[in-house]
């Protein structure tokens, strides 16, 4: 496979660490076949390349206080105003992911929060810092979560 990630042992590699993020560089080489130094040069480049963009553990949501999930759809409240809600709600710890969308509103948020009362509070802030209008669907449960995973076919 050519493209964003080179070739097919570009792809093993991505897709050994999405598995464990915590391989190492010899378990890769015999996932690859290639040696040591090869494998440690390729990970450093895809690294480089910002194709991998960092390790880190995943952590239970509801082990951590956090058992309340949220999809908050966002729309300026003025639309001539500046389109620079991201940054203004970047600060947000709550705020997980900010993905800019197609249709009526111009972005969804997903957050993270301990209790409704904090999912209100965090709406509210939300709605001050952005000067935006909101609606909120709450998640009851999450069936699965995954990362971006490489295809092996087109």
């Amino acid at each position: 496979m050519t493209g964003p990630l080179g070739d097919p042992i570009d792809l093993q590699l991505a897709s050994a660490l999405l598995s464990d993020g915590r391989s190492t560089l010899k378990a890769l080489s015999e996932v690859t076949g290639l040696s040591v130094s090869a494998v440690q040069a390729r990970v450093r480049r895809l690294e480089a390349d910002g194709v991998i963009r960092g390790y880190t553990a995943l952590v239970d949501a509801d082990a951590i206080g956090l058992p309340l999930s949220a999809l908050i759809a966002i729309t300026p409240l003025d639309p001539a105003q500046p389109d620079d809600a991201p940054e203004r709600l970047a600060g947000l710890p709550e705020i997980a992911a900010c993905h800019s969308v197609a249709g009526e509103d111009a972005y969804v948020l997903f957050v993270r929060v301990a209790s409704p009362t904090a999912l209100e509070a965090l709406i509210r802030e939300v709605r001050m810092r952005a000067n935006v209008s909101t609606r909120t669907t709450v998640v009851l449960q999450t069936f699965f979560d995954r990362p971006a995973v490489p295809r092996t076919q087109p």
